[in-house]
């Protein structure tokens, strides 16, 4: 463990990855409690404003602060990686862990689900259940998306149990009666958490796009704001055209950071877990 924390902490793109991540983590902490307006589609003044002392990023065609919504925007961000990439992360786990460890017919029968819902366009799947939803909130969307991205994480799971479970150790904790969940979480998981780490920030990240990406089609939250109809809204009102970047380019620009910064975390854990590639 003192060796993981020491190559970690000597690691530039772990540093810089973790820097921007946890940067844009209190901003939408704290963001809203420092914003001069704690509504984000309230109407604080006149529209077409540009970045000012009042308006610290601008307001919008309809006189809304842009860095308020954009704190909150956050917030939402955040909120479905958590949510969604957790969720999509856990359902991958159990499904490739029982596969792998259990083998035989329930192996077939959970890969062959897992292997339907790879080739299915995920982004069309969510257009068709996010378009039949008469109300979408942030935390429906964050389910939708979970139940949608575990497929890989299933398959390269599976990939690692069936590696593991043939090791001394996975065979004496068989020999002594133990159950399968017990073996699983105590004898095969242990030797694969920092895969399972990495898999939740590709995870948290994926979720965080799958989301924009929705918003910036119409099918995000009915109620609230989050970065993607940000960008939606600035779009759709010409926010562009008419010169107003303060409102178009800061959602964008932080989704890009935040998704880079998680690419860098990732990256970073690589070179720190595996040893032949630690930055001495």
């Amino acid at each position: 463990m003192n060796e993981v924390l020491f190559f970690a902490l000597r690691n530039k793109k772990l540093r810089a990855g973790l820097s921007i991540v946890l940067f844009f983590v209190l901003l939408g902490l704290f963001g809203p409690l420092i914003s001069k307006y704690k509504d984000p589609l309230d109407y604080v003044g006149p529209g077409y404003q540009p970045p000012s002392g009042e308006y610290w990023l601008g307001t919008t065609t309809f006189g809304q602060d842009v860095f308020t919504q954009l704190v909150y925007g956050i917030r939402s961000s955040f909120f479905v990686g958590l949510v969604g990439g957790g969720l999509a992360t856990l359902i991958g786990l159990i499904i490739g862990f029982l596969a792998g460890y259990r083998g035989g017919l329930l192996d077939e029968i959970l890969m062959m689900l897992t292997n339907i819902l790879l080739v299915v366009p995920t982004l069309a799947l969510l257009i068709i259940i996010a378009a039949y939803l008469p109300y979408r909130g942030v935390l429906i969307q964050s389910i939708i998306i979970g139940f949608t991205a575990w497929p890989w994480t299933a398959r390269a799971v599976r990939a690692q149990t069936l590696s593991l479970k043939a090791r001394e150790y996975v065979n004496l904790a068989r020999i002594t009666g133990r159950s399968t969940w017990k073996i699983i979480i105590y004898e095969i998981m242990p030797n694969m958490l920092s895969y399972v780490f990495m898999v939740f920030i590709l995870q948290f990240g994926g979720a965080i796009l799958a989301a924009v990406g929705l918003d910036f089609i119409g099918l995000g939250p009915t109620k609230g704001i989050s970065l993607g109809l940000m960008m939606q809204n600035a779009v759709l009102w010409n926010a562009i055209q008419l010169g107003m970047w303060w409102w178009a380019i800061p959602p964008g620009l932080v989704i890009t950071l935040i998704v880079g910064g998680l690419y860098f975390m990732n990256v970073g854990l690589d070179e720190v877990f595996n040893p032949r590639l630690r930055e001495m």
